[in-house]
């Protein structure tokens, strides 16, 4: 998922997606250590997906302090 359509996504909802990712990405792991190498791709992308949603979360948090102080 590009950044352009993460910053479309409400906080709350973003949040909840980050932690459905959480959990995948614990899902992929597993099978990736039982030998299914068809999930590193998903992986992969999953993990930078959440880094992004992460960076917007992060964005968002700083910016609603600078408009608090």
């Amino acid at each position: 998922m590009k950044a352009e359509k993460i910053r479309e996504i409400d906080s709350k909802d973003l949040a909840t997606r980050l932690k459905d990712g959480d959990e995948q990405m614990f899902r992929l792991k597993f099978q990736m250590s039982m030998g299914q190498t068809e999930g590193l791709k998903k992986y992969r992308e999953l993990k930078k997906d959440r880094a992004r949603m992460r960076t917007v979360l992060g964005e968002r948090a700083r910016s609603e302090q600078k408009g608090t102080k």
